[in-house]
């Protein structure tokens, strides 16, 4: 089976956030594809496979570096859509980083510091599990939260949201402005969905350490956190770091068109292996006898 990429994702794709609301995205859209869980799992193999190759020649050119951000409510699927999105690229290539509540060290520096400091070097893949975005999230809903990150009174105003959404999205047109590129994905679960899987979680032992008596507390401000997101989206979705608001209530759906964004974009890089000079390809004469000589 074959997906026009860019018609497949078109819908998801966000790259102006004038006019967005979530309100506009299903979590349970599947793209009207019509097809089997077995035909899900081929067709996200070959994305994986395509995935796979552009990696490898992005690691070997050396020129760009490639940021995926992910973004979510708990349940909706961030840690299992990279493991399997992400199951054929070669580690040495890859670097994850799951971004928890900020340490000491990190209190002390700006909120952009942690995230900075861990971004991908040319040639590889960096993946944020949460990001910087959590200071637009969590600590728009919990704004108690700004006494701990010892900022001066007079810059805790009304504005400050505005201003590290205004940040954010400097910040990345400078990323993209120096070879990275930027895809940020935003996993659209329904709350009917999370209370099945939060119940998933209690009635399945092996299943019992993913479940936080805080996942609970977060639910209650469930309103809170869309508008939240909403207004992150509305603020830094641009053709250089696109959203992808991903459908996350079918996990095999989620899966598809988060490689399918990867794959799209990266093919779009002119990604190649590097090309051997003339005069070098030359002395492979000279190499293979002296190999061939031992």
């Amino acid at each position: 089976m074959k997906v026009d990429l860019d018609k497949f994702l078109a819908p998801y794709r966000i790259e102006d956030g004038k006019g967005f609301t979530l309100k506009d995205h299903d979590p349970r859209d599947t793209h009207e594809l019509g097809i089997e869980k077995a035909d899900a799992k081929e067709l996200l193999r070959t994305g994986i496979e395509r995935l796979t190759e552009l990696q490898e020649m992005l690691y070997a050119q050396n020129r760009w570096s490639v940021l995926l951000i992910f973004q979510a409510m708990d349940a909706a699927g961030k840690d299992s859509a990279i493991k399997h999105v992400m199951s054929g690229v070669n580690p040495q290539g890859v670097q994850v980083y799951a971004f928890k509540r900020p340490s000491a060290e990190e209190l002390d520096h700006d909120f952009l510091w942690r995230c900075a400091r861990n971004l991908p070097e040319r040639g590889r893949i960096g993946v944020f599990n949460r990001s910087y975005y959590e200071e637009v999230l969590v600590v728009r809903v919990h704004q108690e939260i700004l006494e701990s990150q010892h900022l001066p009174p007079e810059l805790v105003g009304k504005s400050i949201f505005d201003e590290r959404l205004e940040d954010i999205a400097n910040f990345e047109r400078y990323l993209a402005h120096q070879g990275t590129l930027i895809l940020k994905f935003f996993l659209n679960v329904s709350k009917a969905e999370q209370k099945k899987r939060f119940l998933k979680r209690l009635d399945d032992p092996e299943k019992h350490w993913k479940f936080e008596a805080g996942d609970l507390a977060e639910r209650g401000h469930w309103d809170a956190y869309m508008d939240a997101y909403q207004k992150a989206i509305q603020a830094t979705a641009a053709p250089h770091a696109p959203w992808y608001v991903v459908p996350a209530d079918n996990k095999w759906f989620t899966r598809l068109v988060v490689a399918g964004a990867i794959v799209d974009s990266m093919r779009r890089l002119d990604l190649h292996f590097p090309k051997v000079s003339e005069a070098e390809r030359a002395k492979f004469a000279e190499y293979r006898r002296a190999l061939e000589a031992e």
